[in-house]
């Protein structure tokens, strides 16, 4: 199996946990919006709802780090980043993952882990409440979304020593973006004629690409 096919196969892990915990916002959202007709238009408020509508966001949250890491969406401060070589921004995401990364999600495994355990041990509930619900399954989200990420991590630290070898990134596995939603809003469109449809896609695709570019180190000009 290549690097690549391998690095693949991570992403297609982290992009599929973190989607499938992407459908917790259509569950939370519903939530949200039964409990505001319950509260203010029968009131008839829920006491478990708080506890609820954190543990739901919360394993959202956790869940979707890898996912986001793997497209490399985390947020960075690129000032200077961005005008980097692919060999120096590789360089630096190297010693900055061995250095902070790895020990920091290590840590977070660990400690999450005995966390959790604990938890489960004790039978925990939420003291927010009377009767507040159980909170130790939600606990169990710190390690298992620190070891996705730890994963991805991983995956991200071979990109790093394949552009020092190299000197350009490896790909990462393609999913939805902007430009997809521009091509089908404008495919659909009666009022853009062929011609401003395909140069507006272009132009859209070139910005999208640049941005990427800059993001990655690669070259503007290609």
């Amino acid at each position: 199996m290549s690097v690549q096919k391998i690095l693949y196969t991570i992403d297609e892990i982290s992009t599929w946990t973190g989607k499938a915990a992407a459908w917790l916002m259509i569950l939370l959202m519903s939530v949200v919006c039964i409990e505001v007709f319950k509260r203010y238009a029968v009131n008839m408020p829920t006491a478990w709802i708080f506890d609820a509508e954190n543990m739901m966001y919360g394993t959202l949250f956790m869940l979707c780090g890898a996912y986001t890491l793997a497209q490399n969406a985390h947020v960075r401060g690129d000032f200077l980043y961005s005008s980097m070589r692919p060999r120096t921004q590789a360089t630096l995401d190297l010693i900055l993952y061995v250095v902070f990364f790895i020990p920091g999600i290590a840590a977070l495994v660990y400690a999450g882990y005995f966390y959790a355990a604990d938890s489960w041990h004790i039978n925990e509930h939420s003291n927010v409440t009377a009767d507040g619900p159980p909170v130790y399954h939600f606990k169990s989200m710190i390690p298992l979304a620190g070891a996705l990420i730890m994963l991805q991590g991983i995956a991200e630290i071979v990109r790093c020593i394949v552009c020092l070898k190299t000197g350009e990134w490896p790909s990462r596995l393609h999913d939805v973006a902007e430009i997809d939603v521009i091509e089908e809003q404008l495919a659909h469109s009666e009022y853009v004629d062929e011609e401003s449809r395909k140069i507006a896609i272009e132009g859209a695709a070139r910005i999208d690409e640049m941005a990427r570019q800059r993001g990655m180190g690669g070259d503007l000009n290609t």
